[in-house]
């Protein structure tokens, strides 16, 4: 798809996406996260790789991302091969004002949170609309299919509303990479996200939830803008 026929949003996540792959340099380790405006890396990515032989390796944290990199010709490890990422490179669903994010619309967040600790910096892309001055949700679950009821008895005990988030073009509940259900959670309200994310994090059946409120002090907030980019934060 050419410039002229991305739409204003897709513009402004590609200006984010490829300010992003300007952070890489020869022989990183990059966490590659879930989403289209981590696409809009890639692609960048994949043009340096040719243009400037930038030789760099991949961590995926989705099946999609996976697939992705190996059409765009991105050489790719196993977490289990590196000890450390240098930086990892993901989207967000909100971006509150201290850096807090909500992800997890791709049922990508395990996976992405894994790497997310693992790695030395955090780079978010967005587009303005991703940002807010208090995350609201809703928050994605991933949780053991067999801890279904436990798991939405604990959450409506805590008030809110839940859905089983259902797939798209398939019968029956989304099933993550990891085999398990996500669930959609809308609390009445967010006060302390870390707490929130503890606090869900600890219910039996659990694997994660969205929040991630504990990678503040090493992420950067690129903002594709009109004008350009906007870095926040680091």
């Amino acid at each position: 798809m050419s410039n002229t026929e991305l739409s204003l949003q897709d513009k402004a996540k590609q200006r984010a996406g490829f300010k992003a792959a300007d952070y890489i340099s020869n022989g990183m380790i990059v966490g590659l996260g879930t989403g289209s405006t981590v696409a809009f890396t890639m692609a960048r990515l994949k043009e340096r790789i040719s243009a400037e032989r930038l030789s760099i390796y991949g961590v995926p944290t989705s099946l999609q991302t996976m697939m992705r990199a190996g059409a765009l010709g991105i050489p790719l490890v196993g977490l289990e091969q590196v000890q450390t990422i240098d930086i990892t490179i993901d989207g967000a669903d909100q971006i509150d004002s201290e850096l807090r994010l909500i992800k997890g619309r791709g049922a990508a967040h395990v996976r992405e949170r894994i790497i997310a600790d693992a790695s030395k910096r955090i780079i978010i892309v967005a587009d303005p609309s991703k940002l807010c001055a208090d995350l609201t949700g809703p928050i994605p679950i991933e949780i053991v299919p067999f801890s279904l009821p436990h798991v939405l008895n604990r959450l409506n005990q805590m008030g809110g509303t839940i859905q089983v988030r259902e797939g798209v073009k398939k019968d029956g509940p989304v099933i993550s990479d990891n085999g398990n259900i996500i669930l959609d959670y809308q609390p009445i309200t967010i006060l302390d996200p870390m707490q929130l994310e503890t606090v869900i994090n600890m219910i039996p059946g659990v694997v994660c939830c969205g929040i991630f409120a504990e990678f503040t002090h090493k992420t950067t907030v690129i903002i594709g803008e009109e004008n350009g980019p906007r870095i926040i934060g680091l």
